[in-house]
C-alpha cells in the first residue's frame, strides 16, 4: 500500500486543484493554501484542509507542493510560512519559473533545511484532473523514494532531468516552446486558409494520418474553429512562460526567432481581452481587430 503523507499545496488554480484533489482521492493528509481563498475552498468537500495561510498549511507537512503562477508568487508564500517548515520535508516546487526564478527558491529551501526537487510539470487541465501528468523533476537519488508516493498519484511517468535543480526547470521550456510551436502553428495555417478564402478544414482534411498530423494539431484547431477557448492553458500564463523561453535562451546564446514571435502574438491576443482563455486565442492574433 502506499504510505500516507501529510502534503501542503500551495497554489489551487487549474492545475494545484486537480493535484490536491488526486492526493486525497490517495488517502493522502492534504492541506492547501491560495491566496483567493475561495479557490482553495471547494477542495474541502474532496476532504483537504484549507489553510488561511501559507504558514498553517505547511505546518507538518512531508511534501510541500508548491503549483502558482511565476517565481516572485512562489518566493512571497514560502516566505510567509519561513519558520514553519518541517525541518527536512521535502519541497516539490512545480512552478513554471525558468531558471533564474529558480536559484532564490533554492536558497530559501536551504536556508529553511528543505529538501529541495525542481519539478515542472507536463499536461493541462484534463491529465491533471486524471493524475497523468508528465513530472520533469530533477533531485538526488537519496530523495526519489521519499516523493514516489506524491509523484505517482500526479503524474502517469516521471522524468528524471537530472540531480541538481535547474536541469527539470530548462527542460520544461524546451518542452513549452515545442507546444507553443504547435499551437502557433495551427493558428497561423487556420488563418491563412480563412485569409485565402479557403475552408479551413481543407488544411485538416489535406494532413489527416500523414506525417504532418498530430493530435495537439486536432485539439487546438477544434478550440480555434469552434471558438471554445475554456482554458486549459491560459493566455496570459503562456505568455509569461515565452518571456522566460526567450530571456534563458538569449543567456544560453541561442536565437529563438519562433519563440519570439510567439511571446510577440501571445501579448496581442491578450491585449485583444483573451488573457484569460486557452492559448488556442492566439488564433485571434492573426487578425487586426475582432473576427467577425
Amino acid at each position: 500500500m502506499t504510505p500516507q503523507l501529510s502534503v501542503s499545496v500551495l497554489g489551487t488554480g487549474i492545475m494545484g486543484a486537480a493535484m490536491a484533489r488526486n492526493l486525497c482521492r490517495a488517502g493522502h493528509d492534504v492541506h492547501v493554501w491560495n491566496r483567493t481563498r475561495a479557490k482553495a475552498e471547494p477542495l474541502a468537500e474532496a476532504g483537504a484542509a484549507v489553510a488561511d495561510s501559507p504558514a498553517e498549511a505547511v505546518a507538518g507537512a512531508d511534501v510541500v507542493l508548491t503549483m502558482l503562477y511565476d517565481g516572485d508568487a512562489t518566493l512571497a508564500a514560502v516566505r510567509q510560512a519561513a519558520g514553519a517548515f518541517p525541518s527536512g520535508a521535502v519541497w516539490m516546487q512545480s512552478t513554471t519559473t525558468g531558471p533564474d526564478g529558480l536559484e532564490p527558491l533554492a536558497a530559501f529551501a536551504r536556508e529553511q533545511g528543505l529538501t529541495f526537487v525542481d519539478a515542472p510539470v507536463l499536461g493541462t487541465r484534463q491529465p491533471a484532473e486524471d493524475g497523468k501528468l508528465v513530472i520533469l523533476a530533477a533531485a538526488p537519488e537519496a530523495v526519489r523514494a521519499r516523493l514516489a508516493p506524491v509523484l505517482d498519484v500526479l503524474g502517469a511517468r516521471t522524468v528524471w532531468a537530472g540531480t541538481e535543480p535547474g536541469a527539470a526547470s530548462r527542460l520544461k521550456l524546451v518542452c513549452n516552446s515545442w507546444i507553443f510551436a504547435l499551437t502557433h502553428g495551427a493558428a497561423e495555417a487556420l488563418t491563412l486558409a480563412e485569409g485565402f478564402g479557403l475552408d479551413p478544414h481543407l488544411f485538416l482534411d489535406a494532413v489527416d494520418g500523414g506525417p504532418m498530423d498530430v493530435a495537439y494539431l486536432r485539439t487546438k484547431s477544434a478550440a480555434m474553429l469552434s471558438g471554445d477557448l475554456t482554458p486549459s492553458f491560459q493566455v496570459d500564463t503562456a505568455a509569461k512562460d515565452s518571456r522566460l523561453i526567450v530571456a534563458a535562451a538569449e543567456a544560453a546564446g541561442v536565437r529563438l526567432d519562433l519563440a519570439r514571435g510567439g511571446a510577440d502574438r501571445f501579448r496581442r491576443a491578450a491585449e485583444q481581452g483573451h488573457g484569460g482563455e486557452d492559448i488556442a486565442a492566439t488564433y485571434y492574433a492573426s487578425f487586426d481587430g475582432p473576427k467577425s
